[in-house]
C-alpha cells in the first residue's frame, strides 16, 4: 500500500494531505512518527511521546507500533485525556485502550497514564502537568474529535491560552454521543460527564504535532477547522496558526474541502 497522499494543500500555517484511504494515512503518520521519535533519541537518548485514543487512531497506532527501527525502551509514553472516576479496567478507559493496541506490544520504557481519581483532583491535574514539563513532548498524535476537539478541549470550554496545562473539563454533548457511536458506552446516561484533559497549550508544546483524522463522520469537523474562522468553538483550527504541525485526512474525511 502507497503511504503517498493523493492530494496536498496548505491552510495558512497547516500542509493537509490526503490518502486513500484510512489505512495508508496511518502508515504515512506512522511513518513520520518514526522520523520524529528517531530523532530525539539521536538527540538526547530518550523520546517522549503523547498518544490519542479513539477508533480513529487505530490504523495509525498499529502501523506504529509493526514499525522497525524504534527503539522502545528509549520512549516514554503519555496520552492526553481520561474520564473522571472511571474504573481503570473499564472497556472504555483510554490507558486500558493505548496498553491493548500499542502498549503492551511495544513494551516502552515508560507508560504514564492520565489519573481517573476524584479525591483530590486538582493535585492530580498539577502532578501530572509537572511531569509533562519534567518529560519535554518530541511528539504528538492527535485527532479531531466530531465537534473540533482536540483531546477533550471541547467548545465551549476549550482556551487557545489555557492558563494550566491539564484541567477537569465538562463534556460537550457531542463528544459524550461520539462515544456511544463508537461503542464504547450502551447508551449516553453511562458516559461520564467529565473528564481529566490535556490543555491546548500543552498539546501544542510539543515539538512536532501530527494530526490524524479519518473517517466521514469527522468530514464536517474538517471543513469547519479549515475554511471557517480559527476559533476556540472549533478548537482543531488553532493547527492553522501554528508552524510545527500536520493534518492527515483520509478521501471521506476530506469530502467537503
Amino acid at each position: 500500500m502507497s503511504a503517498k497522499p493523493i492530494r496536498t494543500l496548505q491552510v495558512e500555517k497547516l500542509p493537509v494531505a490526503v490518502y486513500e484511504s484510512n489505512e495508508a494515512l496511518g502508515a504515512a503518520a506512522a511513518l513520520d512518527a518514526r522520523i520524529s521519535i528517531q530523532r530525539a533519541i539521536a538527540a538526547r537518548g530518550v523520546a517522549n511521546v503523547i498518544l490519542a485514543t479513539g477508533n480513529s487512531q487505530l490504523t495509525f497506532l498499529h502501523a506504529l507500533r509493526d514499525l522497525d527501527g524504534i527503539d522502545w525502551g528509549r520512549v516514554n509514553l503519555f496520552h492526553m485525556d481520561e474520564y473522571l472516576g472511571i474504573d481503570s479496567a473499564h472497556p472504555a478507559s483510554f490507558p486500558l485502550f493505548l496498553r491493548q493496541h500499542i502498549v503492551d506490544v511495544v513494551q516502552p520504557k515508560a507508560f504514564y497514564p492520565v489519573p481517573n481519581r476524584l479525591h483530590n483532583v486538582e493535585r492530580a491535574c498539577a502532578d501530572y502537568a509537572e511531569l509533562l514539563r519534567t518529560h519535554p513532548a518530541d511528539l504528538v498524535a492527535l485527532g479531531y474529535g466530531e465537534n473540533g476537539h482536540l483531546a477533550f478541549n471541547d467548545p465551549p470550554y476549550a482556551e487557545f491560552n489555557d492558563p494550566v496545562w491539564v484541567k477537569v473539563i465538562k463534556l460537550d454533548g457531542a463528544s459524550r454521543r461520539q462515544q456511544v457511536g463508537e461503542g464504547h458506552f450502551p447508551d449516553l446516561d453511562a458516559v461520564p460527564t467529565h473528564a481529566i484533559t490535556l490543555t491546548i497549550p500543552a498539546l501544542l508544546a510539543a515539538q512536532q504535532v501530527l494530526a490524524i483524522v479519518p473517517e466521514a463522520r469527522k468530514a464536517d469537523a474538517v471543513r469547519a477547522c479549515l475554511t471557517e474562522p480559527v476559533h476556540e468553538d472549533r478548537p482543531g483550527s488553532i493547527l492553522r496558526q501554528v508552524d510545527h504541525a500536520q493534518l492527515y485526512l483520509d478521501t471521506d474525511s476530506a469530502a467537503l474541502i
